[in-house]
């Protein structure tokens, strides 16, 4: 474990109270083995109210950003930013863990690599400086803690589903945005087959097929995407 003051430099803020991010690095594991005088708690509180920060924190800048999509495109982009995995590779990324206050069991089990013990503790951080810093200078520690993540995210959730990558296109391209209409179902309702096409500006963009309407809406608007493919300068 090492003093966190040089942990300050490599988040750029000053605190004001530095026992505020001591406090965050504190794992509960040290609290039964901590010496004399030790008088912080574990950094559960802060982690808690860090995790709430974080998630309004990308959500608004995910809401301002991507004016056109629906509420379901943006929950799955914040979960993306906001989970586990994510904020373990950023906690790496700052060499966080060992600033950690590990009771000696956690550490010698590997408790400084534990994706769990990063994600919370990068949280609790967030929670030491919004408490300490502020709303304002929290947000913009927030949006430039995951800089680098933003972009990959977005761009591998586009990837996987068709339909918002289209609307990306269309809003970008045509300043449109793409409509779905059942057109066909047929066979009995436990095999029950959906036809939908896709359109912009009532223009045929794509058609597909499928066992409910959303994976038909899929469909088409995976068809629509490889017609664009094939026209230039649209995807």
């Amino acid at each position: 474990m090492t003093e966190p003051d040089s942990l300050q430099e490599i988040l750029g803020v000053s605190f004001k109270d530095t026992t505020l991010l001591q406090q965050a690095l504190v794992h509960r594991s040290y609290l039964n083995e901590a010496p004399e005088g030790f008088s912080l708690e574990s950094n559960e509180r802060l982690e808690f109210l860090g995790d709430a920060f974080l998630g309004l924190a990308v959500a608004e800048k995910l809401y301002r950003d991507f004016p056109d999509f629906h509420e379901g495109n943006l929950t799955k982009l914040r979960s993306a930013l906001v989970r586990t995995d994510t904020l373990a590779r950023v906690a790496r990324s700052l060499n966080l863990g060992k600033y950690l206050y590990l009771g000696k069991g956690e550490d010698e089990s590997g408790g400084r690599l534990k994706r769990r013990n990063l994600a919370c503790a990068l949280e609790a951080v967030i929670g030491a400086i919004l408490i300490d810093q502020g709303t304002e200078i929290a947000r913009g520690f927030v949006v430039q803690l995951l800089s680098d993540e933003f972009e990959p995210t977005i761009e591998e959730k586009l990837r996987n589903d068709p339909k918002s990558k289209l609307q990306e296109i269309m809003q970008s391209q045509r300043q449109a945005t793409p409509a779905y209409r059942t057109i066909d179902s047929s066979g009995p309702d436990h095999e029950r087959e959906f036809t939908v096409e896709v359109l912009v500006d009532d223009a045929l963009l794509g058609r597909g097929k499928g066992k409910s309407k959303r994976r038909a809406e899929k469909a088409a608007a995976r068809d629509a995407l490889q017609k664009l493919e094939g026209e230039e300068g649209l995807v």
